[in-house]
């Protein structure tokens, strides 16, 4: 092992490293780990707005009437609403919007995760910025043009690119930088992307009120905005990751070593990208994670209609149900709703974090064991609940699925390195990932074809939901029995002294470079303070005034 350094501002291998490149950002002394957070949080709260991006749907519904959408008739479909210019699109339409974003993320972190881990998270983190930003600006033209096929190639496609490594991009710089807790670590930028349309989507309203005029309804020039604020924000994150040299320890920690206690599944070695796919662990986790995020999204996408149709008027001093509603009291149950969603959304943060840092002492495994077996438990009981029409414990138990849901996505990460090692867990996690693109077309698609199937048969609308709770806790026995399949990875899988080597030389020639430590360094690690408190500041404000405007929506729900 080596002596326990604290990274810092880091020099590269010689003057003719790219400013861009791994060996530039090498960390040398003096610079404390708890700065690399930030950096990854600013990244993810900006990409999170992929969330939110459903805020934009009504006002461009109407871009070209203004005041009421113009049809494109009855005849017209998708293709001529990708090319019309005189007629509104439909909101069903831009929705292919946020199906694209996570198709993309998928595809691209499993495409471009090796490339991450050779290039480096900062070149990564600029190029996702780029291209989330750029994304929005090609979007704005698309909107100005009145060109839906241009929105859909800048936020859908390159904008999701941006979204897929902006992603993946902190995930094996942090586990590297937090050995000791990697659950946690990973929670706290995974919690950024969850928070990021908590941010995004009261900002994206207040700026479209403030440019909506007669001739527009200011989505334009919001875009514009938003993708300049974001584009600055994430280039200011890619900036600030540092890597650490091969062999960095926390003060007081060791790493494991053959032969000495572990936690179960911890592995001793590092598995390269390209033999994943023929790992049985991989897949296991694969269909676990599959498993866990459909029956959540599937949740999720029906939690505000589910709580309307199930209690109707009484969500709002009505005794009437929800089919007998008149437009009035259908507007003021959807507000009501709203609440609720922002309600969902801060255990969804929250649960993130959370979770993910529960994971650090009970182990991946058995967090994972919590989630599918309390997750059913819940699942189970919520056509009970609904019928006894108890709304505190409806609200009860989709809060807490929701944290289970997002634990889920903060937890993975470090289930990864646990099996696989921390050497090549981006790009792995980057493969992972196709098991979210997938499970956002099995949620939803389930949920939504059951539903109205129930309905052609002339289900009562507070009963249509009960055979889907059913279907989703089949979706989580599943996730259990392959949760519990899941053993320790054979040490022939793993990369031999040689291949390790080859992939830690530009990073230890790097570290080479860089002077030794002061003794105090060595053991302080301190780091600038004034940084520090500045970085966690940059990032904790904004997320501090959407939790503050998440919570003003959840009072007036819970009144």
């Amino acid at each position: 092992m080596q002596t326990p350094l604290t990274a810092g501002s880091g020099v590269s291998s010689g003057a003719r490293a790219p400013f861009l490149s791994r060996q530039r950002i090498v960390a040398g002394p003096g610079f404390n780990r708890w700065l690399v957070p930030p950096a990854a949080l600013a990244i993810h709260l900006c990409i999170g707005m992929a969330y939110g991006f459903s805020v934009f749907w009504l006002p461009l519904s109407q871009a070209v009437g203004i005041t009421a959408p113009v049809s494109c008739g009855a005849q017209s479909g998708f293709f001529h609403e990708l090319f019309a210019a005189d007629c509104d699109w439909k909101v069903s339409t831009l929705g292919w919007i946020y199906t694209l974003f996570f198709v993309m993320l998928g595809s691209s972190a499993a495409i471009w995760g090796q490339w991450l881990e050779h290039a480096g998270p900062r070149k990564a983190g600029v190029v996702s910025a780029l291209c989330w930003g750029g994304g929005m600006l090609v979007s704005a033209l698309g909107i100005h043009l009145h060109q839906f096929w241009l929105m859909l190639l800048g936020s859908g496609v390159i904008g999701g690119i941006g979204l897929g490594l902006g992603y993946i991009s902190p995930v094996s710089t942090l586990i590297k930088w937090f050995p000791d807790r990697r659950g946690m670590a990973t929670g706290m930028a995974i919690m950024g992307f969850g928070g990021g349309a908590m941010i995004g989507s009261p900002l994206a309203t207040l700026l479209m009120q403030h440019f909506a005029d007669a001739h527009g309804v200011g989505v334009k020039q919001t875009f514009v905005v938003m993708a300049l604020v974001y584009l600055l924000f994430m280039l200011g994150g890619a900036l600030g990751y540092r890597v650490p040299p091969p062999g960095w320890t926390p003060r007081g920690w060791s790493a494991p070593v053959e032969g000495s206690p572990r936690k179960a599944l911890t592995t001793y070695g590092h598995v390269h990208v390209r033999g994943i796919w023929g790992i049985p662990q991989f897949w296991l986790v694969w269909v676990v994670l599959c498993m866990n995020v459909s029956a959540g999204i599937g949740v999720l996408g029906i939690a505000s209609p589910m709580l309307q149709e199930v209690f109707g008027g009484s969500l709002i001093g009505s005794p009437q149900p929800f089919n007998l509603l008149d437009e009035g009291s259908l507007k003021l149950l959807a507000a009501a709703a709203a609440g609720f969603t922002a309600l969902l959304s801060l255990f969804n943060i929250g649960g993130r974090f959370v979770w993910a840092s529960i994971s650090d002492g009970l182990g991946r495994k058995l967090t994972y064991a919590v989630f599918f077996v309390l997750g059913a438990l819940l699942y189970a009981s919520i056509p009970s609940i609904a019928g006894t029409g108890n709304k505190l414990l409806f609200v009860a138990a989709f809060c807490i699925i929701v944290s289970m849901y997002g634990g889920g996505f903060a937890t993975v990460p470090a289930y990864l390195a646990d099996l696989f090692g921390t050497q090549m867990v981006g790009a792995i996690h980057g493969r992972l990932l196709t098991a979210w693109a997938t499970a956002g077309i099995v949620g939803p698609v389930v949920v939504n074809y059951m539903r109205d199937y129930q309905l052609s048969l002339g289900t009562p609308r507070d009963q249509v939901y009960n055979q889907t709770m059913y279907i989703l806790v089949c979706f989580l026995v599943v996730g259990f029995i392959c949760n519990l399949l899941v053993r320790p990875v054979d040490r022939r899988h793993f990369m031999d002294a040689e291949a390790l080597a080859t992939e830690e030389r530009p990073v230890r020639e790097a570290a080479a470079q860089l002077p030794p430590p002061a003794e105090d360094t060595a053991v302080r690690g301190s780091g600038d303070g004034l940084l520090l408190a500045l970085a966690w500041l940059a990032v904790g404000l904004p997320l501090a005034w959407g939790v503050y405007r998440t919570l003003q929506s959840v009072s007036r729900f819970l009144s």
